[in-house]
């Protein structure tokens, strides 16, 4: 027999907050990377990037959810890995003023503040956090992030803290269990 219960737990009132919730708007540096910038002697820059992030963003996408990255830079590295993640049309790069580019994605998505989920770590991302329905950061944040959001991941950058609030709003949307019990069966996606 097959053990299908999920492990993962959630604060209810963080699952009551991202039921609504129809987009996350993702930064990229301290949030879907560790924030290391890795720059050789020619300029050339490399990221680092989790596998465990990129499942679960491509978990949402499989469940409707749409994702948004909003970075303040722009590299080939990171252009490379939105590619391959189906989110490069998704993302406003080179922007350091992240408020008017994210109120142009919910503008062309047809959405409110009410049905956002925003990730963050640092100051530029705070017009976006204090917005958004759901607001979470990193263990790693800047002091003034980690005072105003309703969830602090257990997972650091870019070694799951993405991933962590993709499966929270897929409990909350009532997806996570069906999705785990598809992926044990080897049915998954």
């Amino acid at each position: 027999m097959l053990d299908l219960e999920p492990r993962l737990r959630f604060d209810p009132e963080l699952l009551l907050l991202g039921q609504e919730v129809r987009l996350l708007l993702l930064d990229v540096d301290g949030v879907l990377t560790p924030g290391d910038l890795l720059v050789a002697a020619e300029g050339e820059q490399a990221k680092r990037f989790s596998t465990l992030d990129g499942h679960g963003l491509k978990l949402l996408a499989a469940c409707g959810l749409r994702v948004a990255v909003i970075s303040g830079r722009d590299s080939p590295p990171l252009r490379w890995r939105l590619a391959e993640l189906g989110l490069l049309e998704q993302a406003v790069l080179g922007q350091s003023h992240k408020l008017p580019a994210a109120q142009a994605v919910l503008r062309d998505a047809g959405l409110d503040w009410s049905q956002v989920a925003a990730l963050g770590d640092d100051w530029p991302d705070l017009p976006l956090l204090v917005r958004a329905r759901l607001a979470a950061c990193p263990p790693q944040a800047h002091p003034e992030v980690l005072a105003r959001v309703h969830h602090r991941t257990r997972a650091p950058a870019g070694l799951g803290a993405v991933r962590e609030v993709c499966d929270l709003l897929l409990c909350a949307r009532g997806a996570y269990a069906g999705l785990l019990a598809q992926a044990i069966a080897g049915e998954g996606t």
